[in-house]
């Protein structure tokens, strides 16, 4: 691959300028502001679209995956919506109705052996709006976001047009179907710019995505982001909300349905075939290694659940691919079997 002057990336993500790497990290340590370098990095997914040349931004040091924000496994499940009223139970990470007590437990512990034993750090929460089980870990960390921040962008842009009245243009159709289908770096570009600050933290905040940090100075993909927060954005695209109309979910969902084969990996990996799947990937490398992230909602044929799953410092891009795989492949057998959903341990 050839790289735009002064700039290096990973296929569909942002990287730093090469002459910026020696401010930013110094910035970073000073707790101004962060970058992403990914020196020398060769195209490694096939059928995505070169890279953009990016520009800088940072992030606060609060808002850091490197600052710690590990969240515990016990608590008020944050990461997703407070559901049903009655008695629910705690079975490891997941929590549920207690006639889903035996689909927690299983679901608790194979997640966790998903993750045992794997190098860098991982949050996922899944969310099942059928049988109502949910499960996180991790929730609360932040990680670049790369371009799983595409589906804001989106969210946003559809917003602006809900409060206007105006339906998106053929020149926004055109981009937002590239940005989310092929992970296009010019369009969100061009996206993120058109819509403005602004208007991309008013959705957040009607989103109560509270834990999201846009990334500064364009730079989106570095966009701070937490496994609590992406599934408040699949809900506010999988049911029925206030700040997005039907045909605004569904205009977003139907894109994310049609990613191109070579970014359908991720979340997907061990859907049923009847499901229809909703995913955005995300990946990009740096000094420490490879963030990973993916969101998915998987719809139809009586189900409608969610997971969302955000890695970094992994040695090697499919080592990132793998982990996000083996979580997913795990909630997909898990939230399928009809032994698990019918309840056999009777509450």
């Amino acid at each position: 691959m050839t790289f735009p002057p002064g700039g290096e990336a990973g296929d569909g993500e942002q990287a730093a300028p090469r002459g910026k790497k020696a401010a930013h990290r110094a910035a970073w340590a000073l707790g101004v502001g962060a970058a992403v370098v990914a020196a020398g990095v060769t195209a490694v997914v096939a059928g995505v679209p070169s890279a953009s040349a990016a520009r800088p931004a940072g992030r606060s040091a609060a808002a850091s995956a490197k600052s710690g924000g590990e969240a515990e496994a016990s608590g008020t499940a944050t990461g997703v919506r407070a559901v049903a009223t009655g008695t629910r139970v705690r079975e490891g990470i997941c929590t549920a109705p207690a006639e889903h007590k035996a689909l927690a437990a299983k679901l608790s512990a194979d997640i966790q052996a998903a993750l045992s034993g794997r190098t860098g750090h991982q949050a996922v929460t899944v969310y099942d709006t059928v049988t109502e089980v949910s499960c996180y870990s991790g929730q609360s960390r932040h990680f670049d976001s790369a371009s799983i921040v595409k589906a804001i962008i989106l969210g946003a842009l559809l917003r602006w047009h809900h409060e206007t009245g105006t339906p998106l243009s053929s020149w926004e159709n055109s981009e937002a179907t590239l940005m989310i289908t092929q992970s296009d770096n010019d369009a969100a570009t061009a996206l993120w710019d058109e819509v403005g600050m602004t208007r991309l933290q008013q959705f957040l905040d009607l989103a109560k995505m509270n834990e999201t940090e846009l990334g500064q100075d364009g730079y989106w993909g570095l966009t701070q982001v937490t496994a609590h927060d992406e599934m408040l954005l699949l809900e506010l695209l999988t049911l029925p909300n206030s700040v997005l109309t039907d045909s605004e979910r569904s205009y977003e969902l139907g894109l994310m349905s049609q990613v191109i084969s070579g970014q359908r990996w991720g979340t997907p990996a061990g859907a049923p075939s009847t499901v229809t799947v909703h995913v955005k990937n995300g990946w990009l490398p740096d000094d420490d290694g490879w963030h990973i992230n993916s969101i998915g909602a998987f719809t139809g044929k009586g189900k409608n659940y969610l997971i969302a799953v955000l890695t970094d410092d992994s040695p090697t891009e499919q080592y990132g691919i793998d982990t996000v795989q083996h979580v997913a492949e795990a909630v997909h057998r898990d939230l399928n079997d009809a032994a698990l959903l019918a309840g056999a341990d009777g509450g």
